[in-house]
């Protein structure tokens, strides 16, 4: 009998600094925190935090970058809280400083790690595919290979936000065995343009959630998603998109309290992985695209860096 996961995707509203006021990343870990500790008195086996949950994206604020240094900090201080907590963490992104790149622009990455109920590190991802504005500030992982990581919850996937608008991102993990895809996300309902807000207010929300609907069915994989939620405005509408969830076959998105919102709070939700192997069965991507005689035969050049089709 396939497993059933309870798995908590915490849509976090990452504080910023005010003016002259210090940025929070102290105070934004202690409450990621809180919400990881209910999650596991609640029985969940992973936490899932969003991108830029510690800091927020203020790259412009001259505090930024020192900040970034204290990574390595924090990253131990999540494995600490998972073996305290006997619980799986992804803790959205770590933006790293490293001040010893030889080039001047790999010095701050963007990292998501997979750590396991131990407290153990068994995988890490940088992000590949980077967000337009990013771009002055981040280095991309550019052609390092897309790999699984084998974990409490079976082969998992990482890719962090922008990387939800590439197929070929999710083809290169399914194609090594993964059935789950964790995307820890900072995405805005004003990411759009004027012309597409004008068009659609909803416009990004709209992307997200026909993205990941298709990810998971072109897949058969479960997709979840953690995304950087925010409190409403009587001012102006909250620019934070939201829409946390797990995304699976048939059913679509679940996570009752955090994927129809954009407010912070927290969803937990039963993954069934049952679901999966009965979307495989009837869909068989996983099979057709490990076939030698497959359509899109790049994948089966000696070049192709996809490894494991028996794995699919």
């Amino acid at each position: 009998m396939a497993p059933i996961y309870k798995v908590a995707v915490i849509q976090l509203h990452p504080k910023a600094g005010q003016s002259a006021s210090p940025m929070q990343i102290e105070s934004n870990y202690a409450k990621a925190a809180q919400f990881v500790e209910e999650a596991a008195s609640r029985g969940a086996q992973l936490a899932v935090l969003p991108e830029y949950h510690l800091t927020n994206w203020v790259p412009e604020d001259p505090k930024f970058v020192d900040l970034c240094a204290q990574w390595e900090l924090y990253l131990n201080k999540y494995r600490a809280l998972a073996k305290a907590n006997n619980i799986c963490i992804v803790p959205g992104t770590l933006v790293e400083l490293h001040e010893t790149a030889a080039d001047e622009a790999n010095k701050l990455i963007n990292v998501a790690y997979f750590i396991d109920n131990n407290g153990e590190i068994l995988g890490s991802y940088q992000k590949k595919n980077i967000w337009h504005p990013e771009r002055p500030h981040l280095s991309s992982s550019t052609f390092d290979p897309h790999s699984v990581i084998e974990t409490p919850l079976g082969p998992v996937g990482l890719l962090i936000c922008w990387d939800l608008a590439f197929p070929e991102a999710f083809r290169e993990l399914i194609a090594q065995g993964a059935k789950l895809i964790i995307i820890p996300t900072f995405w805005t309902i004003t990411d759009c343009s004027p012309y597409g807000l004008k068009l659609n207010p909803r416009s990004e929300a709209l992307f997200l959630e026909s993205t990941l609907t298709a990810r998971t069915f072109e897949n058969t994989c479960a997709v979840i998603f953690a995304n950087a939620g925010g409190p409403p405005s009587s001012k102006k509408p909250n620019p934070y998109a939201g829409l946390s969830r797990v995304t699976v076959p048939f059913l679509g998105a679940l996570g009752d309290e955090t994927k129809d919102s954009a407010e912070e709070g927290m969803s937990i939700v039963d993954l069934d992985m049952e679901i999966l192997e009965e979307a495989e069965k009837q869909y068989k991507v996983r099979e057709d695209i490990a076939r030698s005689d497959w359509h899109y035969d790049y994948r089966h050049t000696s070049g192709f860096q996809g490894a494991g089709k028996e794995k699919l």
